[in-house]
């Protein structure tokens, strides 16, 4: 299977047991350097860097809680960070997250080429097309006219898949043997394989060429997120990974089933999609006391309460207005549909409990490691998904938790021969071939 760690440059765990000093050294990069390097020794695929670009008041009109859960701030650029970590490993793919509302295609594209540079080929590009009006209004922009009838969340995607094609006609432009470095004539480039690329589109254009010279991957993996019907159908046309959140066994068969639909319509082999689960795994020594931790979990309810009402406020919704110990009430629909969803899941609940209930995990996994190993061999057998990508929320991620899955979980899938146990190529493309 295939592995991949999700996180941010953001706050870790900076006030619980284990915490240790990340709190105050973080801003330097050292906590996730030292990340990155634990999963390279466990051949993991890749570190998914995530980022947003606001700080959200829309709970109550205010920033306290927010910026007091670190839901998503404070938060620094990605990108440095993954050239950063690119000079201290070697194998491990580093995919960055960058916005299409707020990157040109074109400064987009020489980003992800130079980050390939950087890393002898392991760069990747996370495509978010999400746009909150308040993130728009840090960079000046104003809320998209709706054309055609369009929703805005379909309009973006509109957006996207011309912004999508643009980049990838720009690291294009340069044939893939272009750099000749020819002494005898004196000749760095041919120019005759350096080729404007004259995009004339709906939203954007472009003259080309880029500027920047053809890189390991030529063409860096493209990662994709979006869970609505129209995410999925973005993913299969375009993505190489994409991270995943339905939630149970049923729901992520039919998300991997959605994906391999769009890409055979795209003329793409179906496989070469592909697609990681979102775990958060609660891993001890034997499954009763994994139990008993989740339980201790469990039982902090205003705490996580807090914590998922602080992600859930980056939109337009106040959640304040609703009482934690009502019933939940009917939620509405947003264009993605995640108030909708999160409404149907936890019909009949008071809104507290499903706060508390509603993890970000696509499947609970909790016990030993030989548990949590087995059960993720069967997950993946019953959804035909191709791995997972490990998580924790929020300003929680500490060492402890990446130890317990780096030298618990994952020799255990390596002894059974359901996770690599060497590399056996050297650019993140590779990595996701292998084993295909």
């Amino acid at each position: 299977m295939h592995l991949g760690w999700f996180t941010n440059y953001l706050t870790p765990s900076w006030n619980r047991e284990f915490s240790g000093r990340a709190g105050d050294t973080w801003m330097s990069g050292d906590f996730h350097v030292n990340l990155a390097r634990r999963l390279e020794e466990a051949r993991f695929d890749y570190l998914l860097l995530e980022d947003s670009s606001y700080v959200s008041n829309a709970y109550g009109g205010s920033f306290e809680l927010e910026l007091r859960q670190m839901a998503r701030a404070p938060k620094n650029d990605p990108v440095p960070l993954a050239a950063a970590i690119a000079r201290e490993t070697r194998h491990l793919g580093l995919v960055v997250t960058a916005n299409t509302t707020f990157y040109p295609p074109y400064l987009l594209a020489r980003t992800i080429r130079t980050l390939d540079h950087l890393s002898r080929g392991r760069a990747g590009w996370n495509v978010v097309t999400g746009a909150p009006d308040q993130a728009r209004a840090n960079f000046g922009l104003r809320e998209e006219s709706l054309r055609d009838g369009a929703s805005a969340h379909d309009l973006r995607y509109d957006v996207a898949e011309e912004f999508i094609e643009l980049v990838v006609r720009l690291w294009e432009s340069w044939e893939e043997d272009a750099v000749v470095a020819d002494h005898a004539t004196d000749t760095y480039v041919d120019a005759a394989k350096v080729h404007t690329v004259d995009f004339e589109g709906k939203w954007y254009s472009s003259r080309g060429p880029l500027n920047s010279p053809p890189s390991p991957q030529y063409r860096p993996v493209i990662c994709q997120a979006g869970g609505s019907a129209r995410g999925r159908a973005f993913a299969g046309r375009h993505a190489d990974t994409v991270v995943a959140l339905p939630k149970g066994v049923e729901q992520m068969r039919a998300h991997v089933d959605d994906v391999r639909r769009a890409a055979e319509a795209a003329g793409r082999d179906p496989a070469a999609c592909k697609v990681l689960f979102i775990v958060t795994p609660t891993i001890a020594e034997t499954d009763a006391e994994a139990r008993a931790v989740r339980e201790r979990q469990f039982s902090r309810r205003d705490e996580r309460a807090r914590q998922r009402l602080a992600m859930m406020s980056g939109g337009a919704v106040d959640w304040s207005r609703f009482d934690l110990d009502a019933p939940l009430p009917a939620m509405p629909d947003d264009g993605q549909s995640i108030t909708a969803e999160f409404a149907r899941r936890h019909a009949g609940k008071t809104f507290r409990d499903a706060l508390v209930d509603d993890q970000t995990e696509s499947v609970e996994l909790v016990g030993s490691p030989d548990t949590v190993a087995a059960r993720m061999v069967e997950t993946l057998e019953a959804t035909g998904g191709d791995g997972f990508l490990f998580y924790s929320g929020s300003g929680q991620l500490t060492m402890r938790f990446v130890d317990e899955v780096v030298d618990g979980v994952v020799p255990v899938l390596q002894r059974t021969g359901h996770a690599r146990r060497e590399y056996s190529a050297t650019t993140l493309t590779g990595h996701l071939r292998d084993g295909a």
